[in-house]
């Protein structure tokens, strides 16, 4: 091996794995959030792609990069989110290939819910996030 690259020790996987984990939680906790708003955690994080959209405006095409789906499966997304009474659809003025989705008021609210409630856990996560992410960030210096 050159000798720019060392092998893994025991805790550098023990502490990618801790990252892992803490990445999991959060993830678990997430889910569970949005589960208790009525939404699928697919649903919720589709709703915070639609908000954060920061000025472009919200389309199918974005829902599709944003959460890594193809554009047909973000599609059918926006289908169920607009079914659920929590998007419009409606087609680009300036071009009508383009839907652009914008959340009703209803989903604005539990979209505040849910933001405030993850940026609580968010809080209370962060020293145990920041320590594990910066025993990562160290190993590799």
């Amino acid at each position: 091996m050159s000798g720019s690259r060392k092998n893994f020790t025991d805790g550098d996987y023990a502490r990618l794995a801790n990252f892992r984990f803490a990445l999991r939680r959060f993830l678990e906790f997430s889910a569970d959030a949005a589960k208790g708003e009525g939404l699928t955690p697919r649903q919720h994080q589709a709703m915070l792609v639609i908000r954060g959209s920061e000025g472009a405006r919200a389309s199918v095409g974005r829902l599709a990069e944003r959460l890594c789906l193809k554009p047909n499966t973000a599609a059918e997304l926006a289908k169920r989110l607009e079914a659920g009474g929590w998007i419009s659809r409606t087609p680009d003025e300036t071009d009508r290939r383009v839907v652009v989705l914008e959340l009703t008021t209803s989903a604005e609210e539990i979209l505040e819910r849910l933001s405030r409630a993850h940026r609580r856990e968010l809080r209370q996560i962060r020293p145990e996030i920041a320590a594990l992410f910066q025993s990562l960030a160290d190993e590799d210096a």
